[in-house]
């Protein structure tokens, strides 16, 4: 049967896991009568969700994302700005507590992720930022005695006939007006703030070491916490002998936990000494006896012997290949990676007199609440959720098993609790991208024309995992026995049925083609599986990239003349990949140094990438990425320029190094000292290229990555006649 083609937001969404939002002052689904986690410090007027307005003028933005990195604050606080009339540095900026006004609109849950926050938000915070100023508008003419035709606004002050008056003037009027709901929005040619690069408004507080991350949290009485887990991910603890840990320094309790056992101390270091005193037995799993070349040989069996569940399946790609002059048929590797975000897991847990806050740094704040509350057996609405910055995510920070664990230790010790993960800890203990084994069996004619494409990915599957993890969060009184069957359920849908999306997402879109299929084919090994930095399109691109290089050598074409020759059904990446043209047409790299190309979309957004390499012996040497990208109306240039140098270096360190290995169910990398990532001498000059297509803004924290290790490769190609499929890549 032809299979329902899903994003894993569409099928959490399709089984309920998440519901609508609402806003208040700017409605999705109504109203609300819950009370909105805005503490006014001042009397002021709070006409929304997003907006606190003081009579001293101070206006408050309360962002409803979370800050990883990705620049969110700026940008966000940009969209309320620009017609809001205020420069967003002129706001003070704070972070959403928990509450469904803030629910990302294309999750229908409060989570930061997918590159989606400027997409969802676009129209959404522009509205708002319009509709307030129509409100003091209005609030003003009346006050002032005048209509409100002969009213402007600038830098947050009415003005009327020259003379300026602070919008926090007028603040006690407009609480006692109704507020429009679709005032009038500034058309592109008369944005001040939309499409200017200015610096970001963390920028300050992250030089002088003010913006408080979750590592950063200090409360009174906080004690420190360290968890021994066992090596192999689900095997639990059978005996451990606490005796020697017990008599150390410091050391107040040692508990056992879901996760494993757990030192509580005085301070980290107390707890991390006596937990490496800790000799702990852990029971044997099925795991315990794969090793990265049992993954291997099975992805390789059921590439062979399993035709997998279809994606897509268009036109009649027997017949397209009998068409074809030239027919490549490849297998493409990439491994299990980590995420290893600058700032490991951490969280601070505290209960008293029946209510509880948690402290932590996460890509989804409301999930933290939910897990504090089901492990502390608190109702939800007396726990207290603090949002802090994030040191780096890239989709690590939407697992939270780590406040579990600070929960679980605060309730057994009764005290305040610092858990704090070592980079140890995060990359043998944590959650990984997927391995997967891609096949792709395409034709093309002479005229350079593809006539079929049949694509097979193997591997893990993200959103039963997601599931797991995510429903206690979300629904902390679900009991377990549920959980656990729609967990089931999803896995066996996943497994027999349908194709979960992310899993074969960008492997096969992106080029003309009538005849096209996706087959998926499901292996799992229980390894914790989760989404990173560009999810699925982190491994498709390379296999799609690879065999459209080496198509374009069939047909004898120039591969970038190829891609556009193929991209006629896809005009904004077809334009990507001209002026990506037009740039390398230009360039002369120097003697030894070969370019190498490759383009992708991902989250709405198209980009190209030019890879200038050399290779010395088996040293691959990135010089230079020329980045082309479409994303839309750039909101901020200079942060969309930093996503993309920042996607380049995340993705090279990838391509050239990552690579996690399995022995009897342990990773057996555990730092940077064999986990490594790019060095700065290692680092490419990248050169971004913004076209402003003057739509609206879509995704760049994450469409940087994708191109990279595809146009590396082709680099290499041509420097060695080598064609490398697999990652990391290696010169043989």
């Amino acid at each position: 049967m032809s299979a329902i083609n899903m994003s894993r937001r569409q099928f959490l969404k399709t089984t309920g896991i998440v519901g609508g939002g609402l806003v208040i002052g700017f409605s999705m689904t109504g109203c609300s009568s819950s009370e909105l986690p805005i503490t006014l410090a001042q009397q002021g007027f709070v006409p929304n969700a997003f907006l606190q307005i003081t009579p001293d003028n101070g206006i408050r933005f309360y962002c409803p994302r979370d800050e990883m990195g990705q620049g969110v604050t700026t940008g966000l606080s940009t969209l309320i700005g620009e017609e809001l009339d205020v420069h967003p540095k002129d706001m003070e900026i704070l972070f959403a507590g928990v509450h469904s006004d803030y629910n990302n609109p294309d999750f229908g849950v409060q989570g930061t992720g997918g590159s989606s926050s400027l997409k969802a938000h676009y129209l959404q915070l522009r509205q708002v930022g319009a509709n307030t100023r129509g409100l003091l508008v209005a609030a003003a003419a009346q006050d002032l005695g005048v209509t409100a035709s002969v009213i402007s606004t600038r830098d947050g002050h009415i003005v009327v006939a020259g003379k300026q008056y602070p919008y926090g003037q007028f603040v006690q009027t407009a609480a006692s007006l109704e507020a429009p709901t679709e005032a009038a929005l500034k058309s592109n040619a008369e944005f001040r703030y939309i499409g200017q690069a200015f610096q970001r408004v963390d920028a300050a507080a992250k030089s002088t070491g003010t913006a408080e991350f979750g590592i950063d949290i200090d409360i009174p009485n906080m004690h420190h916490a360290v968890v021994r887990r066992s090596p192999v991910a689900g095997a639990k603890l059978k005996s451990v002998d606490k005796s020697v840990a017990l008599s150390m320094p410091g050391v107040t309790d040692i508990i056992e936990i879901s996760s494993g056992v757990a030192v509580v101390a005085k301070k980290y270091w107390q707890a991390k000494t006596a937990a490496a005193k800790l000799s702990p037995l852990w029971e044997e799993v099925a795991l315990s006896q794969v090793n990265s070349r049992d993954v291997r040989a099975d992805y390789n069996q059921a590439m062979q012997q399993d035709e997998g569940v279809v994606d897509t399946d268009e036109g009649d790609v027997k017949a397209g290949l009998a068409a074809a002059d030239h027919i490549i048929e490849a297998e493409y590797w990439a491994p299990f990676l980590a995420h290893a975000p600058l700032e490991p897991m951490n969280a601070v847990v505290r209960i008293e007199n029946g209510e509880a806050d948690v402290w932590s740094g996460t890509q989804g704040i409301v999930a933290a609440q939910g897990l504090v509350s089901r492990f502390s057996g608190i109702p939800v609405e007396k726990v207290r959720a603090h949002s802090t910055y994030l040191g780096g995510a890239f989709g690590r920070r939407g697992t939270l098993t780590h406040v579990i664990e600070a929960t679980e230790v605060a309730v057994a010790s009764n005290k305040p609790v610092h858990l704090l993960w070592s980079r140890e800890d995060d990359i043998q203990n944590g959650v990984y991208r997927p391995a997967s084994l891609m096949k792709i069996k395409a034709g093309v004619k002479n005229d350079g024309s593809i006539t079929a494409w049949q694509a097979k990915r193997v591997g893990g599957n993200i959103t039963p995992k997601t599931l797991q993890n995510m429903m206690p969060a979300l629904f902390p009184g679900l009991n377990e026995g549920t959980i656990d069957f729609m967990v089931g359920l999803s896995q066996d849908i996943f497994a027999g049925w349908m194709v979960d999306h992310a899993s074969v997402e960008g492997l096969y879109e992106d080029y003309d083609t009538d005849n096209k299929t996706v087959n998926h084919v499901t292996v799992e090994h229980d390894i914790p599986l989760t989404f990173w930095r560009s999810v699925g399109h982190s491994y498709t691109s390379f296999a799609k990239e690879g065999i459209t290089d080496e198509l374009a050598e069939k047909a004898g074409m120039d591969p970038v003349a190829f891609r556009l020759k193929n991209t006629q059904g896809n005009p904004r990446l077809n334009n990507v990949i001209r002026v990506a043209q037009q740039h390398m047409l230009a360039m002369q790299p120097a003697e030894g140094r070969f370019l190498g190309f490759a383009a992708h979309n991902s989250f709405a957004t198209d980009v190209a990438e030019i890879a200038e390499v050399s290779v010395i012996g088996k040293t691959i040497r990135v010089h230079k990425v020329t980045c082309i990208v479409d994303c839309g109306i750039a909101v901020n240039p200079d942060i969309v320029r930093g996503q993309m140098e920042g996607a380049v270096m995340f993705g090279l360190t990838a391509a050239l190094y990552g690579d996690l290995e399995l022995v009897q169910g342990a990773f057996k990398q555990s730092n940077f000292h064999d986990y490594p990532i790019l060095k700065m001498s290692e680092a490419p000059q990248v050169e971004v290229v913004i076209i402003n297509s003057g739509t609206a803004p879509t995704g760049v924290g994450e469409p940087g990555l994708p191109p990279i290790a595809p146009a590396v490769a082709s680099a290499v190609y041509q420097a060695t006649g080598q064609r490398l499929r697999s990652l990391p890549l290696k010169i043989a």
